[in-house]
């Protein structure tokens, strides 16, 4: 019988190196061979399958213990392991009706506290703002990705499918406000493409948009697109993809350096679409003069080395400083895709 090495069955399989180790030391997995001397793994072509459903199920979200379920179930009868995920599923679903009203209940009592807390405290001072921006086409034979800097929003968008303007139509539908008025500002855009390009189902966009009020930074944010924070030289991510890599990583079976070569990197499981759900994460950061707000689609991350962006993003200067400094060395890296940036120092 010959046998693959775990890389071999890692890459056959769609599940990392380390998954596989996971899933050995659990019993779910366990590799064909493992050498008495080095304990090395070696895993048999018949087993391919299981490891695959595995990975599926993973991302599907389903706990280990009852992927066991329907992994032993499948080797047996595929009927049977379809009724149990079926079962599975439909129990995700009764659960979510459930905790939704809670949810809904939380979130109206935490928001009231907050407004309570804040009447009849001294208002904060105005922010004032520097800005600059740009949008390169790359090597991409269209632009679509997007940037807005005026009517008080900060929004970058990246564009994907046989539609240039989608990005454009997005940003420009924004409002600024408080936290409800951009929420209900993405879902009148997501309306907006939803009217302007059901005819063509590729059309699609990632969204991160900010607006500044109060001395707080309110974000809106969908898909691979993302926001930063520069504050005393450190720079603060605060944004996270709505990626099948980026759910890897935060499962421990991806590395982040492994997400930023995976094949599956280029896999966005949130997007603003025609027909499909749009809803956003919302996030407020309280801010103060001398930060830096950075936001980048991935034509700009996805190339640039983490180490060199930071220096990038954290040097003095202005904000069209940076702007050049990054849009200089993502061409000298190639740019191999639609790239934009936008830069806000707060004052």
């Amino acid at each position: 019988m010959r046998l693959m090495s775990i890389g071999d069955a890692a890459r056959a399989s769609g599940l990392s190196a380390k998954a596989l180790r996971l899933y050995d030391e659990t019993g779910l997995l366990p590799p064909a061979e493992v050498d008495p001397v080095t304990g090395y793994r070696w895993y048999a072509a018949d087993q391919l399958d299981r490891a695959r459903l595995v990975a599926r199920l993973r991302l599907a979200g389903m706990p280990l213990a009852r992927i066991r379920v329907v992994a032993d179930l499948a080797g047996r009868s595929g009927r049977a392991a379809a009724a149990e995920l079926t079962s599975w599923w439909r129990q995700v679903e009764a659960d979510t009706v459930s905790t939704r009203a809670l949810v809904a209940d939380l979130v109206a009592l935490l928001d009231q506290e907050e407004q309570d807390m804040t009447t009849g405290t001294t208002a904060t001072p105005r922010v004032r703002a520097e800005t600059a921006s740009y949008v390169e086409q790359g090597a991409r034979e269209l632009q679509c990705d997007a940037v807005r800097t005026e009517g008080g929003v900060y929004a970058v968008a990246d564009g994907v499918g046989n539609a240039p303007g989608v990005a454009a139509d997005v940003v420009g539908a924004l409002e600024s406000g408080d936290l409800g008025t951009l929420d209900a500002s993405v879902a009148r855009a997501a309306a907006l493409v939803t009217e302007r390009y059901a005819e063509q189902p590729d059309a699609a966009t990632t969204l991160t948009a900010v607006t500044v009020t109060d001395g707080q930074a309110l974000l809106a944010h969908v898909g691979d697109t993302r926001a930063y924070l520069v504050r005393d030289g450190r720079l603060e991510r605060l944004t996270r993809d709505h990626s099948v890599v980026q759910t890897l990583v935060d499962e421990g079976r991806l590395t982040p350096e492994e997400a930023r070569t995976d094949d599956r990197r280029v896999l966005i499981d949130r997007a603003i679409a025609a027909g499909a759900p749009f809803a956003p994460d919302l996030a407020v950061h309280a801010v103060r003069p001398g930060d830096r707000l950075v936001l980048t689609t991935d034509g700009v991350h996805a190339v640039l080395e983490p180490g060199v962006l930071t220096d990038l993003l954290v040097a003095g200067g202005s904000p069209q400083d940076v702007v050049e400094a990054v849009r200089g060395v993502v061409r000298a890296a190639g740019e191999p895709d639609n790239h934009a940036m936008v830069v806000v120092d707060l004052r």
